[in-house]
C-alpha cells in the first residue's frame, strides 16, 4: 500500500479537497494511505503559535523549525519505515513538478508533504529532512496544502486500480510528450456541429492515426514549447 502524508496547519482544508478528489478512491480501495498531520498540534504555548518573525529582519513571518521537526518524526514512526522516504516541499525555489516527476514518484512507497506558509520555513527543517522540493509554476499563492494536493492528486492517479482505467491516465496529455487528442461522445451533433466521422466508422488503425495527427497539430499550435522537445534529437533519441 502506498502511504502518504500531508504535514500542515490547516487540516480541514486538506480533508475538504480528499473527499471531493480521486484521492478518496484510492483509501476506500485500500490501495494508498492517507495521513493529514495538524502541525499545531506540535506546538508550544495557548495559541499554538507556528511561525515567528525571521532573525536579520524584515517583513513576514517564517514558520518555525520544531513543530516541523516534531510532526515529521511523529510521522515516520507512524509509518515505523525510513526506506524510499521522500519529503516533498513545495516552494517557488523547487523543480518544476511535471507529468513525469508524478509518475515517477507513484511508484516511491512512502512521501511526507510539508505545506509551508508566509515566507516559507525555517532553513534548518530542509536541510535536515527535505528531499524534494518543486514547484508548480513561476506564481506564488498563499499556502502548500493546495499545492501539495495538486501533486498528490497527479501521482495517486498514476497508480494501477485507482482510476476505473489505468490504460486512460496513459494517454493523457504530456504522458508521450504530446496534448491529447480531442473527445467527442453522445449526440453526434449538437447545434448543428457533427462528429468527425472517421469517429464513428469502426476503423481502429484510422482512428488511431487521426488521433495522433491530432495530438501533434494541437500540440505544434498550443504548446510550441512541447513540440520544439519532442521533436529535438534528444526526444527522437529517446523514441527509438
Amino acid at each position: 500500500m502506498k502511504r502518504f502524508a500531508i504535514i500542515t496547519p490547516v487540516p480541514e482544508l486538506i480533508n475538504t479537497i480528499i473527499q471531493e478528489t480521486i484521492i478518496r478512491k484510492s483509501v476506500e480501495n485500500e490501495i494508498a494511505e492517507i495521513n493529514v498531520v495538524n502541525l499545531r498540534n506540535f506546538t508550544k504555548g495557548k495559541y499554538r503559535q507556528v511561525d515567528d518573525e525571521p532573525y536579520g529582519g524584515g517583513d513576514g513571518m517564517v514558520m518555525m523549525a520544531e513543530p516541523f521537526f516534531k510532526a515529521i518524526d511523529y510521522t515516520v514512526s507512524l509509518w515505523n519505515e525510513y526506506d524510499d522516504l521522500r519529503i516533498v516541499y513545495p516552494t517557488p525555489q523547487g523543480e518544476l513538478w511535471s507529468q513525469n516527476t508524478a509518475q515517477e514518484f507513484s511508484m516511491r512507497e512512502n512521501v511526507i508533504f510539508l505545506c509551508g506558509h508566509y515566507k516559507g520555513i525555517d532553513e534548518r527543517v530542509i536541510e535536515k529532512y527535505v528531499t524534494h522540493e518543486f514547484s508548480l509554476g513561476d506564481y506564488i499563492i498563499s499556502g502548500g496544502e493546495l499545492s501539495s494536493m495538486v501533486m498528490l492528486d497527479s501521482i495517486i492517479r498514476m497508480v494501477p486500480g485507482v482510476l476505473n482505467s489505468y490504460e486512460s491516465a496513459l494517454s493523457d496529455s504530456f504522458m508521450n510528450g504530446l496534448l491529447d487528442t480531442p473527445y467527442y461522445t453522445r449526440p453526434r451533433v449538437v447545434d448543428g456541429v457533427k462528429v468527425p466521422e472517421v469517429l464513428l466508422n469502426g476503423n481502429h488503425k484510422q482512428i488511431d492515426t487521426w488521433r495522433e495527427e491530432k495530438r501533434e497539430k494541437r500540440t505544434a499550435d498550443r504548446r510550441k514549447d512541447l513540440w520544439e522537445k519532442y521533436n529535438s534529437p534528444i526526444s527522437n533519441g529517446e523514441k527509438k
